[in-house]
């Protein structure tokens, strides 16, 4: 990881946990060519679901980003893992696809999916600036309140 980026972390108050293992049949990565994708992540902290819930109903604003941080964190540790520790190997995030567990009259999914964003941004600079989707679902797995995807763009 570059000292950078080390750097940014730190200075975020953020320390990368161990990449969570898959809950079900699939790989939490996959890497093709130039291109890395990372398999939805659930806003677990400390290997447990720290936000759960429907914005709109139980869950407010606030503990929805925390949620889409959280989220954010975990896709930066499967990238670490993937990359073999090195983050400065992040060309680019093309894009975060953001899930919102929601009322059908909760219209607020951007701001929340602005917690994922703004962490990646701050994390990654430049690099960390991507097109993204914020999306309301009915329900997410294990009842979690948001879960994010990310597409990157890898040097080898």
């Amino acid at each position: 990881m570059s000292d950078q980026i080390a750097a940014r972390l730190k200075e975020m108050g953020i320390s990368l946990p161990e990449a969570a293992a898959p809950a079900a049949n699939y790989v939490p990565y996959v890497i093709n060519g130039n291109l890395l994708y990372i398999s939805g992540q659930l806003p677990l902290d400390g290997g447990k679901i720290a936000v759960s819930g429907h914005l709109g109903k139980n869950v407010d604003v606030p503990a929805g980003q925390r949620a889409a941080e959280l989220c954010a964190i975990n896709i930066l540790a499967q990238a670490k893992a993937a990359l073999g520790g090195d983050l400065s190997r992040i060309k680019r995030v093309i894009k975060l696809n953001g899930f919102v567990a929601s009322t059908p009259d909760f219209v607020e999914q951007h701001l929340v999916i602005n917690g994922a964003s703004n962490l990646i941004a701050g994390v990654l600079g430049e690099a960390g600036k991507h097109a993204r989707a914020a999306v309301g679902m009915a329900a997410l797995p294990m009842n979690a309140a948001v879960e994010i995807d990310a597409i990157m763009e890898v040097a080898s």
